[in-house]
């Protein structure tokens, strides 16, 4: 279905009010950190040492979580969950800068309350600071990729197959964990919860600003291609 121009491309929001939406946000964010780091700790301690079975079963876990978490949740405030979202909504003027802001909050808060969940669900101390380095040039150009591809594939899917947005960031994501070095944060909420863990899903805060650049370079190079590629098609002259 095609959109006039400078229609949001955003699904329509049941009439929830922003308390309802912020709350949405904090609480989504909070239970796809528990999903992130609890199949974590649990894909570590099944695997026996094979790093790669742990991985896939955090894969597969965080994928799936996305899908029910999105469906649940986006009608009610979007189910952004991340602040690269928020940022390339509120830049492409379809979420008030305000609203962005409310959100970048609330998903903070949650992702960091969902690594506490996670740390009590398997009886791991609640405070912790991670030390899994995760530095250097190809990682951060990783996120940069990462983030770019999550940015495109939820405004292209907005554009053209809004009922598929759920299924399709939870395969971009379960894809992106094994073709990226970093196996894609792509959310800097997400990256600041990540470093309060030092399990297998952590991330050292020393490694943490670059993945925040990498993160934003993604979303600024999504929106600006995404405002040309997704572009309304210019009408069709008559052929009479």
């Amino acid at each position: 279905m095609s959109q006039e121009p400078g229609a949001s491309l955003e699904p329509p929001l049941e009439p929830f009010g922003a308390a309802h939406r912020i709350t949405a946000e904090a609480l989504g964010t909070a239970l796809l950190l528990a999903v992130v780091v609890g199949s974590g700790i649990m894909g570590e301690r099944l695997a026996g040492g094979n790093d790669a079975v742990a991985l896939l079963g955090n894969t597969l876990s965080t994928g799936a979580g996305l899908v029910v978490l999105i469906t649940v949740f986006g009608p009610i405030s979007g189910a952004h969950f991340n602040p690269a979202v928020s940022l390339a909504f509120a830049l492409r003027r379809e979420l008030p800068w305000r609203t962005a802001a409310l959100y970048v909050v609330a998903q903070c808060v949650g992702a960091v309350l969902g690594v506490f969940a996670a740390h009590a669900m398997f009886a791991e101390p609640i405070l912790q600071v991670s030390t899994k380095l995760r530095g250097g040039p190809a990682q951060v150009f990783a996120e940069a990729i990462a983030t770019f591809g999550l940015v495109l594939t939820i405004l292209g899917t907005l554009r053209f197959r809004p009922d598929f947005t759920p299924a399709a960031v939870g395969l971009y994501i379960t894809s992106a964990y094994w073709f990226t070095a970093s196996t894609s944060f792509a959310n800097p909420a997400v990256t600041l919860a990540r470093s309060l863990s030092d399990t297998f899903a952590g991330i050292a805060p020393s490694s943490a600003p670059g993945f925040w650049l990498g993160q934003l370079a993604g979303t600024l190079l999504a929106v600006a291609f995404a405002a040309w590629l997704l572009r309304p098609p210019y009408p069709q002259p008559n052929s009479q």
